[in-house]
């Protein structure tokens, strides 16, 4: 139980859980001072980012072996993925607004954001680590990749043609069709595009550098272990001559 208490994932398990009440007392505050319901869907938002995450703690937790449960649970955690970096378009609600000031707002909507986003982060690192006892770093990077570009095109899909994760089962013709016809006419379908180039550069940027951070300090952990280590295995090396100088 210490181990698992002093391991970083539960120290970061702790940090979200902490952001994410403190997201919803911000909305709580809201609500009460202004007695509008403005900015309480973000709680819902909040809720489908975390799914990713749970799935992927899932697989890891109860290390998922079996490649035909593995590749089922990928799939869904594809289509709530989306659902991570989706809270940052939530800044088009922002507006001054009589009730509350805009600063107040703002940051709302970053809280929410923030921690919808390192939550998405942290599953798609989770999924990294799972797919690395079959595939090579080159190939997991690639697949990565695809990973956030397919996440900007569904936040597109969320923003503007208003589709969720959930009509995947509700209405999987329509959002089939609306999908298909835009890889049939690109052309005609820019912003689309636009939005899903970019957005998805931004994202495989941030999440490279989030990833990136985490991997030097593991070096410098393991580092600093293999030294105390070495230090250790001197001193007592040292002792041990020591005495059988003292004894010889």
């Amino acid at each position: 139980m210490k181990n698992v208490m002093e391991s970083s994932r539960f120290k970061i398990n702790v940090l979200l859980i902490l952001m994410t009440l403190f997201c919803f007392s911000l909305s709580a505050f809201r609500y009460y001072i202004s007695d509008t319901k403005v900015f309480l869907f973000l709680n819902w938002n909040l809720f489908l980012a975390w799914i990713p995450l749970l799935l992927s703690s899932f697989i890891l937790a109860f290390s998922i072996k079996s490649k035909t449960s593995l590749i089922f649970i990928i799939i869904v955690w594809i289509l709530f993925f989306p659902n991570s970096p989706y809270i940052l378009t939530d800044l088009f609600h922002l507006r001054v607004r009589n009730e509350i000031p805009i600063w107040y707002d703002l940051i709302v909507i970053l809280s929410y954001a923030w921690t919808g986003l390192i939550s998405g982060f942290i599953s798609l690192n989770d999924i990294e680590k799972r797919l690395s006892d079959y595939m090579s770093r080159t190939i997991i990077s690639g697949v990565v990749v695809l990973f956030l570009f397919m996440s900007s095109f569904g936040v597109y899909l969320g923003r503007f043609l208003r589709w969720n994760s959930w009509d995947v089962l509700n209405n999987p013709f329509g959002l089939f069709s609306d999908i298909v016809v835009r890889f049939i006419y690109p052309m005609e379908y820019t912003k689309t595009w636009g939005v899903t180039l970019l957005m998805g550069i931004m994202l495989n940027l941030m999440y490279f550098t989030f990833n990136g951070q985490e991997q030097m300090m593991k070096k410098n952990y393991n580092r600093k272990i293999k030294h105390s280590t070495d230090w250790n295995n001197f001193s007592i090396s040292m002792s041990a001559a020591s005495y059988m100088l003292i004894h010889s």
